[in-house]
């Protein structure tokens, strides 16, 4: 019996997809295999020992301690692409609204309640003080293309716009899906320096923290136009001001807003919202939940952002897999060990994300507690598990 702790709600559309018969889910929950999360901040928790994956229901990762978890051989997956479509229609809901002036527009009219009769004749009178220009024909620069960059890129080719798409780490499979009206840019530079739109996909790190600051907004276009539906940190917020005050920009869009931003008269700034549909909510827990029970029951990584990508088919009785610091000879040192016990590898695979390998090794017959000892004891192993086929 598999215990699954969830620290959010998590929806049920999702959680339906653990069979009873073998898993226990609760969010008050002793000893758990693995934990499925939204935003709740695991980064000051106690990891119980028994804890093997940590399923985050979206993409973001801030609120989950990875390195702690990569030290445990705890995996930790994200959902990158379920709530895509429902952060890409609200990056379309702020292009309109960083151009077309409707949030003003808006209020004014709401300002004139009271007004009885004279309403239509004032509101013909006022909207010359809210011209805004059309999007069609303008240069959009999409910073990031992975699920929901492309679908940006892809949506603004459809709008008319042309679009200049940067990414030097873009996937195959979001270059199969990317239209090939995008043109690519040469290097950021060159985007800042001829959009009259930026949205921003990319996540925060230690590289792409302040991505947008003071030095980058010297090179911009006049006026221009920036949306961040990504996250906070990627944009310089004390430059940011400035350059909103100085008229670089003529609108900051986000949904990462903090005091200084919410008292700009030129930012637009929403809650978090981006995966706040029911539609994004239900793919995120339908895909973590997949995740979680295809490593717990056959040991396959998709989507970790701590491990490697592995995934081979269970074909044997048994199944071992193990993590280990990436250094040289640990491959070695495991299958000399198995052959001494005289078990015999039937298949395996072996990958590496950075200082992490990952083994999924297929065995004929049993491997024992005291098999499993011996390779807890090598060196440079994180991790061993013992998954047995139940087809």
């Amino acid at each position: 019996m598999f215990k699954i702790q969830t620290l959010n709600k998590i929806s049920t559309y999702g959680l339906e997809l653990f069979p009873r018969d073998s898993y226990e889910i609760a969010s008050e929950i002793v000893n758990p295999d693995a934990v499925v999360v939204r935003s709740f901040n695991m980064n000051d928790m106690d990891l119980p020992k028994t804890v093997q994956a940590v399923a985050r229901a979206g993409a973001g990762v801030n609120n989950i301690p990875i390195d702690k978890c990569t030290e445990k051989g705890i995996v930790v997956f994200n959902t990158p692409g379920a709530n895509a479509n429902g952060v890409k229609e609200l990056v379309l809901a702020g292009l309109f609204m960083s151009s077309r002036r409707l949030i003003p527009g808006i209020m004014w009219a709401k300002g004139l309640i009271g007004k009885a009769d004279e309403v239509p004749k004032l509101v013909e009178k006022g909207k010359s003080d809210f011209v805004g220009p059309e999007i069609k024909g303008k240069k959009i620069g999409v910073i990031g293309l992975g699920a929901i960059g492309v679908m940006v890129a892809n949506d603004c080719v459809g709008l008319g716009m042309q679009v200049i798409g940067y990414d030097p780490f873009i996937s195959v499979e979001a270059a199969w899906k990317l239209s090939s009206s995008v043109r690519r840019a040469n290097g950021l530079e060159s985007l800042f320096a001829e959009s009259d739109y930026i949205s921003l996909h990319v996540p925060l790190s230690d590289k792409t923290k302040s991505i947008i600051n003071k030095e980058r907004f010297a090179i911009m276009k006049k006026g221009v136009r920036i949306l961040n539906f990504s996250r906070g940190g990627l944009v310089n917020n004390n430059d940011l001001i400035e350059a909103l005050n100085d008229g670089t920009v003529n609108i900051y869009v986000t949904d990462f807003p903090d005091e200084n931003l919410l008292k700009q008269e030129k930012v637009i700034a929403f809650p978090h919202l981006g995966a706040s549909t029911p539609e994004a909510e239900d793919n995120c827990a339908i895909m973590a939940v997949n995740q979680t029970r295809d490593y717990l029951e056959r040991g396959n990584i998709k989507n970790s952002v701590n491990f490697p990508d592995c995934d081979l088919n269970f074909r044997s009785r048994n199944r071992v897999v193990i993590a280990n610091r990436n250094v040289p000879n640990m491959i070695s040192q495991i299958t000399t060990l198995l052959a001494a016990e005289k078990i015999n590898v039937s298949d395996m695979l072996n990958k590496h994300k950075g200082e992490v390998a990952y083994n999924i090794i297929d065995v004929d017959g049993e491997l024992g507690e005291e098999t499993l000892s011996k390779i807890r004891g090598i060196d440079g192993v994180i991790m061993v598990r013992l998954i047995k086929n139940k087809v």
